[in-house]
């Protein structure tokens, strides 16, 4: 059951590495669904395994990123310096305040849905060129990303890209620097659920043999995706990333009103 499992953790982690990390996202929002409908992984160990597949996969992409030189600037800097508190004190709620698996279904559907719709208006109809937003504002809004990825086991770099990108920021700039922050707060994340785990009661503890299978297959996926960002379409990707994800959260809030 387990060589099942770390292969189907494997071609997951590959698949939806290769076709997110190009804009930006590790992938881990769309393992979500795997994990607990067709996994079963237990109440909130969810969150720390998918933590776990972002900080074994993240070296891939970000390793490749560095080569082209696109992991350079002040972007990165601040993503991460604001991401990594808030996602232990996302952890922190996640553990304590949210344990049951209806509320964090809903949590999943109020974040998917509105982010797929935002992505694919922002891609049919793009913004016009506008400011970029403030250091200040870029820092807090990595806290609260940090925050809400701590909760929801996705590092917060997949909620700073889509909504770096909807104010009009190239993704070529904001996928490198989304993704370092997501492999930081993971490390974050994963070490305050390590804590947690043993001060707390309840599955908090990451499904090991899962996320490490997971983060491999991310690995490779992750360098591939970011090698062929300039080569894939992105108008098509975009509305591919937004349609998965509002399915998906609608889907969850159907679950979560049955």
């Amino acid at each position: 059951m387990d060589v099942w499992l770390a292969c189907g953790g494997l071609s997951a982690g590959l698949l939806v590495a290769v076709m997110t990390v190009p804009v930006g996202v590790s992938g881990a929002v769309f393992l979500l669904p795997v994990q607990l409908s067709v996994l079963s992984v237990p109440g909130p160990a969810v969150t720390p395994t998918n933590l776990l597949f972002n900080v074994v996969a993240g070296p891939g992409a970000l390793w490749r990123y560095r080569r082209d030189g696109t992991l350079r600037g002040a972007l990165p800097r601040r993503l991460v310096l604001g991401a990594l508190p808030g996602v232990v004190i996302g952890a922190v709620i996640r553990v304590f305040a949210l344990p049951g698996s209806a509320v964090f279904r809903l949590l999943m559907a109020a974040l998917l849905f509105p982010l797929g719709l935002w992505l694919c208006a922002r891609t049919l109809r793009p913004a016009r060129r506008a400011a970029e937003p403030s250091a200040r504002a870029v820092t807090g809004l990595a806290v609260v990303a940090g925050m809400v990825g701590g909760i929801y086991g996705i590092g917060g770099g997949s909620l700073l890209g889509p909504i770096l990108v909807g104010r009009g920021m190239p993704v070529s700039r904001v996928a490198p620097a989304a993704l370092a922050a997501t492999f930081a707060t993971s490390l974050a994340g994963a070490g305050a659920y390590g804590v947690l785990s043993v001060v707390g009661s309840g599955n908090v503890a990451p499904h090991w043999w899962l996320g490490l299978a997971c983060g491999t297959g991310g690995l490779i996926g992750g360098y591939l995706g970011a090698r062929l960002q300039h080569c894939l379409p992105e108008t098509a990707l975009r509305l591919l990333l937004g349609t998965l994800a509002a399915a998906l959260g609608a889907l969850y809030a159907v679950q979560v009103l049955r």
